[in-house]
């Protein structure tokens, strides 16, 4: 913390869509200090330049020299194939770190929770801010554990990289640990095209929809027979509903030891 107990801050892919909101906002708060920010395009410049701020945010190219302007919580908005080596990174200089990037693999997520615990650091990754899918989360959750079978369908826009989304994978990782479902009909026995009966991530088959028109929705439907339930998130142009969230993610994620998924997973959701 700084000198006036504020949670020091590094923002990594600070210049994006959703860090650029986050960024702005946290220059703007009494509760957290904005210390530097890693975007390889704006690398050399300063935050306080680019988005008209009062105060002075280094923006470097690498989370290496970000980080050596010493740091309290690491905000991870890059992508999946930066986001790994950022975190074990900050990890190993005993910073914590809030991940916003979607992508990563349930196999990324258990090498990073061995190397928080190994740091005695943490690590929270929150698929997505919104409130209203930290919501739709619970409510599946608590869905599945009475409905026999479900399947995701992850929206986004055309111009998304990454499928299935962050948001997504969380989901489907929510959803196996609550049971495991049993399809009528095994997608290895499928006549026709296997594939389009979605992917199967931890037991769930997700369908991902990439068009132009589509911002980031996640809908959830579940069946049992002669019944059905569809929980359905979805997101507007902009990135000031996580803000909120990410304040959240980062104000409690020094408050335990290794991995955590999920924003509910610091708040008090009964």
């Amino acid at each position: 913390m700084d000198n006036n107990n504020r949670i020091r801050v590094c923002v990594a892919g600070a210049t994006g869509w959703a860090g650029s909101e986050l960024s702005k906002a946290l220059a703007g708060s009494e509760e957290f200090h904005l210390v530097s920010a890693v975007s390889r395009n704006s690398a050399g410049k300063n935050l306080k330049d680019l988005f008209n701020l009062t105060s002075d945010i280094p923006v470097f190219a690498t989370i290496e020299e970000a980080l050596a302007v010493g740091c309290d919580v690491l905000v991870e908005y890059t992508n999946p194939e930066i986001a790994r080596h950022n975190i074990i990174t900050a990890l190993q200089k005993g910073v914590n770190v809030v991940v916003g990037t979607s992508g990563l693999s349930d196999e990324d997520y258990k090498e990073i929770d061995e190397i928080a615990q190994q740091q005695q650091k943490a690590v929270l990754a929150v698929g997505n801010f919104a409130i209203s899918v930290v919501l739709l989360n619970k409510f599946a959750e608590m869905a599945a554990k009475y409905m026999s079978n479900w399947e995701i369908i992850d929206y986004a826009s055309a111009s998304k990289p990454d499928s299935p989304s962050g948001s997504a994978r969380e989901l489907a990782y929510r959803l196996g640990n609550v049971q495991r479902q049993t399809l009528k009909i095994p997608i290895e026995q499928t006549k026709g095209v296997p594939a389009t009966r979605g992917a199967d991530l931890n037991g769930t088959q997700v369908h991902a929809v990439r068009l132009p028109g589509f911002v980031i929705s996640l809908e959830a439907i579940f069946g049992n027979p002669d019944e059905k339930l569809t929980i359905k998130h979805e997101a507007g142009n902009s990135a000031a509903p996580y803000v909120q969230g990410a304040f959240l993610a980062i104000r409690n994620v020094g408050t335990f030891t290794g991995l955590k998924r999920g924003l509910d997973s610091v708040m008090n959701l009964q």
